[in-house]
């Protein structure tokens, strides 16, 4: 296989680099979101609990995100998202349902199709994003996939 132009080469892994640069933060904005559309709060020790991180690493993501303008924090209370991190939040949701329903749609058992779309879901093009729409709106108009 002969390999790719280096400037579009440079751009792929360009563009894998500022998508994990992003990955944490959009994790902790949709998790923000989950807790607190699904409990009435978010707080660093269930941050903590359901990342699988310390009380430590959470801290310190959130200073990053109140830096970020994403997140507001209240001592002794609960974490808050500003309009910035909840529109950040509800666009991560997005993008993860969109790969987590295109994965079942082609077969992935549904815990399997989690699983694999918290990783893929932050590396997937607008493009991408829309083919994997477009095809599940024909599976779901009983149309069949293109080849």
């Amino acid at each position: 296989m002969p390999l790719r132009d280096a400037k579009r080469q440079a751009r792929s892994f360009e563009e894998v680099r500022r998508a994990h640069q992003w990955e944490v933060v959009e994790d902790y904005v949709e998790l923000i979101a989950d807790l607190y559309d699904a409990t009435g709060e978010a707080r660093a020790v269930d941050l903590a609990a359901r990342l699988g991180v310390t009380a430590a690493t959470v801290n310190n993501t959130l200073q990053r995100l109140v830096r970020e303008g994403l997140v507001r924090k209240e001592r002794y209370r609960a974490v808050f998202l500003t309009e910035r991190g909840r529109a950040l939040a509800d666009r991560a949701r997005a993008r993860h349902e969109i790969v987590r329903d295109f994965l079942v749609a082609l077969g992935v058992d549904r815990e399997t199709a989690e699983i694999d779309a918290e990783g893929i879901e932050h590396h997937t093009s607008a493009e991408t994003l829309d083919a994997f729409q477009a095809f599940l709106g024909r599976v779901a108009d009983g149309g069949t996939p293109p080849d």
